[in-house]
């Protein structure tokens, strides 16, 4: 069961433990529910509750869950958890990484950063902050 102020702390943590984050998110991909997001800039609430719904189709969407089933078959993960665990975005002044829990399958946390020229630096953290956002799961 997610509470309110675990989670809470949970964004917090990793919001400050990832260098040159701007935003930390939790969502319920299986729901579309966003769960919680921090951020460090000034951002419109229905935008942000857009990625609830959004994470959930890049994760769960019709077309998307049958390439990841044929995928999954194909190497030999049929049934074991979904095939698809990140997925990272490129926009003209944004780097936005979708990432699967790895305990928690229906839950994707996401990381924004503004102008991030090291992409294998904003992985490695997003993956290194993780643990915080699933002990909040």
């Amino acid at each position: 069961m997610v509470t309110g102020s675990a989670m809470t702390y949970a964004l917090n943590m990793a919001l400050e433990d990832v260098p040159e984050c701007i935003g930390v998110g939790c969502i319920d991909a299986g729901s579309g529910v966003l769960l919680g997001f921090k951020t460090t800039d000034a951002n419109p609430y229905d935008l942000i509750e857009l990625l609830g719904p959004a994470t959930a189709d890049m994760y769960q969407g019709r077309v998307v869950t049958q390439i990841e089933t044929h995928w999954s078959k194909m190497r030999g993960f049929e049934g074991v958890r979904h095939y698809f665990q990140e997925i990272i975005i490129g926009a003209d002044d944004m780097l936005f990484i979708f990432m699967r829990s790895r305990r928690y399958q229906d839950y994707v946390a996401l990381f924004v950063w503004r102008n991030m020229s090291n992409l294998g630096m904003a992985l490695s953290k997003a993956r290194g902050a993780m643990p915080y956002i699933e002990r909040a799961l």
